[in-house]
C-alpha cells in the first residue's frame, strides 16, 4: 500500500466547517499554493464556474452521480484510436470554443475547424496523387488543393495530414479487423503549393452510436449525423497550423481543416444546417466539379469523374499571434478584467 507523502502544513490556510457561501473561496485559496500563474488562474476560473453552476441548478445528488457515471463511462469506452471525450467536448461545442479563440484567422486566411474523434498517428507519407482508400465501393474522387500565404505566395514542402470515411461512412478505426491504415495518408505541397490525391467521395455518417455521447444526444432530442467531409491538418514552420475538414454534403459539397485544422462540406447536404458537432462555416461550402481535359492529362487521372478543389490560405505565426491578443484583449477587457500577460494570456484576479 502507498505512503502518505510527507507534507508541510505549517503554511496552508485552515480549511473547515465550510459552507455553500464559503467552500468556493477557500478551494481558490488552497490552489493558490501553484507557483504557475496561469494554472492558477485556470482554476481560479474552473473552480469558480464549476461552483456557481451547481449553485444556480441546485445539482441533486442524483444529477451529480450520474454526471459522474457519465463522464466514467465515456473515459472506459475510448481507447487509443476513439477518444468519446474529444467527441463529448465537440457535440457541446467546446472544441469549437477553442480552435475560434486559438486559431483567429485574418481576412484573408482559411477559416478552422474540428480535428474530431478518428485522427490517428499511423498514417504513412505518401506522394501527391496517391489512392487514399482501398474501398471498393465508393464514388471516385480527385481532390485538387493549393496552399498560400496571406499575400498570395505559393507554400511549398507544407505537410498535410488528410483522412476520411469510406463509402459506408466508417472509418478504419471502427472496423475490429483493422491491421493498418487506410482512407488517410501524409503528403507534402510542391513548389507551387499544390497537392492532389485520389479518393472516396465522403457520405454523411453518424457520430458513433454504441456510447454515452450519442444517449446524450438522444436524451436532448439531437440528431447524430454529420454531413459528408474530408479532414486536413496542415503544418508548415512559421504558420499557424490549421486543421480542417472537407465535407462534402450530399449534392455537390467539400469541406477541409488544417493546423488550424480546416475542413470542406459539400453544398446541399441535409445535415449541413445541423451539424451535431458545429463544425461547418459557410466559407467551407464548396461545389463539386469534374475533371476535364487539361486537369486529366496534368495529374493522370480520369476526364469526367467527380473533382474537389479548394485554395487554402494560412496565416504566418506572427500575424496569427497578433490578431490572437488582440482579440484576447479585447474580450478580457470587455468582461471587466485584465491581461497583465502570462504569456499572452490572462494572469490570476481573484474576485
Amino acid at each position: 500500500m502507498p505512503k502518505a507523502v510527507p507534507a508541510d502544513l505549517s503554511h496552508l490556510p485552515v480549511i473547515k466547517d465550510l459552507t455553500a457561501d464559503n467552500i468556493t473561496d477557500n478551494v481558490v485559496l488552497i490552489n493558490n499554493q501553484c507557483p504557475d500563474p496561469r494554472t492558477r488562474y485556470i482554476f481560479d476560473r474552473l473552480v469558480h464556474h464549476m461552483h456557481d453552476f451547481i449553485r444556480e441548478t441546485r445539482l441533486t445528488t442524483a444529477e451529480w452521480m450520474l454526471g459522474q457515471q457519465f463522464l466514467t463511462e465515456v473515459g472506459q469506452i475510448s481507447t487509443g484510436t476513439r477518444s468519446e471525450f474529444m467527441l463529448l467536448s465537440d457535440s457541446l461545442a467546446v472544441s469549437a470554443l477553442v480552435d475560434t479563440l486559438n486559431h483567429v484567422r485574418s481576412e484573408k486566411s482559411t477559416e478552422g475547424t474540428l480535428q474530431g474523434p478518428f485522427h490517428t498517428h499511423d498514417a504513412m507519407e505518401v506522394d501527391n496523387g496517391f489512392g487514399m482508400h482501398s474501398d471498393p465501393d465508393g464514388v471516385p474522387l480527385f481532390v485538387l488543393g493549393s496552399i498560400k500565404d496571406t499575400s498570395g505566395k505559393p507554400i511549398a514542402k507544407c505537410k498535410i495530414d488528410v483522412w476520411e470515411g469510406d463509402s459506408h461512412g466508417n472509418y478504419d478505426v471502427q472496423y475490429p479487423d483493422r491491421d493498418g491504415p487506410d482512407g488517410r495518408g501524409i503528403l507534402y505541397s510542391d513548389e507551387d503549393g499544390m497537392f492532389w490525391f485520389n479518393c472516396v467521395k465522403p457520405v454523411s455518417y453518424p457520430i458513433p452510436l454504441d456510447g454515452p455521447v450519442n444517449r446524450m444526444l438522444e436524451h436532448l432530442h439531437r440528431h447524430p449525423n454529420r454531413p459528408a467531409h474530408i479532414h486536413f491538418i496542415f503544418r508548415k514552420d512559421g504558420f499557424d497550423t490549421l486543421i480542417t475538414c472537407v465535407s462534402i454534403m450530399i449534392m455537390n459539397p467539400f469541406l477541409l481543416r488544417l493546423t488550424i485544422f480546416r475542413a470542406l462540406y459539400a453544398r446541399g447536404d441535409p445535415h449541413e444546417t445541423s451539424d451535431p458537432v458545429f463544425g461547418v462555416k459557410t466559407s467551407l461550402i464548396i461545389d463539386y466539379t469534374k475533371v476535364d481535359t487539361a486537369m486529366a492529362k496534368k495529374y493522370g487521372v480520369k476526364e469526367g469523374m467527380l473533382a474537389a478543389t479548394y485554395d487554402f490560405v494560412l496565416v504566418g505565426e506572427a500575424e496569427a499571434k497578433k490578431i490572437r491578443n488582440e482579440a484576447a484583449l479585447k474580450a478580457i477587457h470587455k468582461m471587466g478584467r485584465s491581461l497583465d500577460g502570462f504569456k499572452g494570456l490572462p494572469d490570476l484576479e481573484v474576485d
